[in-house]
């Protein structure tokens, strides 16, 4: 893999993991017409996500900061008898929303992950997930403005976020567009969503590393790769930063349709080639 194209896959995924144009459907796209190894995005994609973790940290480190100190506040009320108490902040129960938003991706990501794999490799199916992701974001311009915030949440739309997180498995699907319509479908209020959104990307990226790097460093990291994974990293880390930015804008300006129009014109682009190729 060239600096170039560890630039340009690192600029994708970290535009395209945080504003919701997906960041599978493009990385999966770039390799196919780079013509990299599938290993070698394998191994490559799993470092991005490390630099996509640091754009979310850099940009909701309080939030971050906030919720660890509750963590620790968890375990001493559980070891002194007084319970979980998921109520006692808006910090704790944000904290608890998080986790009841993660048990669905998890279990769709051990139970399905060989079944998404597969799905990688085909650019139709690559299309097919961008048009949904496009009809998504449209829709989802048509609800009423929701003012639900941690406070109003109730479990049930953590539940429901998650799982509409779950369906960003799938390639050219995107988990930030997914999960913020889940959010706005719940009725949370528009910067509320986008901030939910982010953080609760952080376990299923974390997880998702864990999972795949082992593998992916077995069979496609070597050393000549360690400069093409530090550009990359880096490049995703900055780009990630100013596309959350970004995000928070575009929410709250109700201008998820324009995302929606590139991920028509690009699934609908891949679905015509992919046909072409055939014949």
């Amino acid at each position: 893999m060239s600096l170039f194209e560890a630039a340009v896959l690192g600029l994708a995924q970290g535009l395209s993991e945080f504003l919701p144009i997906s960041s599978s459907g493009h990385l999966a796209l770039l390799e196919y017409f780079f013509g990299i190894d599938e290993d070698r995005v394998l191994s490559f994609a799993a470092m991005l996500h490390l630099g996509t973790l640091v754009s979310i940290f850099l940009v909701y480190h309080r939030d971050i900061s906030e919720l660890l100190r509750e963590l620790a506040a968890v375990v001493r009320d559980i070891f002194s008898g007084r319970g979980l108490r998921v109520g006692a902040n808006e910090t704790r129960r944000l904290g608890f929303m998080i986790i009841a938003a993660t048990i669905p991706t998890a279990a769709a990501g051990l139970l399905l992950k060989e079944t998404v794999d597969g799905l990688y490799s085909s650019i139709t199916a690559v299309g097919a997930g961008l048009i949904v992701t496009g009809a998504l974001l449209f829709v989802s311009e048509r609800l009423a403005q929701g003012g639900r915030r941690v406070c109003g949440m109730k479990f049930r739309h953590a539940v429901f976020i998650g799982l509409m997180q779950s369906v960003a498995l799938c390639p050219g699907i995107s988990r930030s567009g997914a999960t913020i319509v889940g959010g706005l479908f719940s009725g949370l209020e528009r910067g509320f969503a986008v901030r939910f959104a982010f953080l609760i990307s952080i376990p299923s990226v974390l997880g998702a590393v864990v999972l795949e790097a082992p593998d992916a460093f077995r069979e496609g990291m070597g050393a000549d790769m360690l400069a093409p994974v530090l550009l990359g990293v880096a490049i995703a880390a900055v780009s990630g930063f100013f596309a959350i930015k970004a995000m928070i804008k575009v929410v709250s300006g109700r201008k998820l349709y324009r995302f929606s129009i590139y991920t028509w014109a690009l699934g609908a682009a891949a679905i015509a080639y992919s046909l072409l190729r055939a014949y």
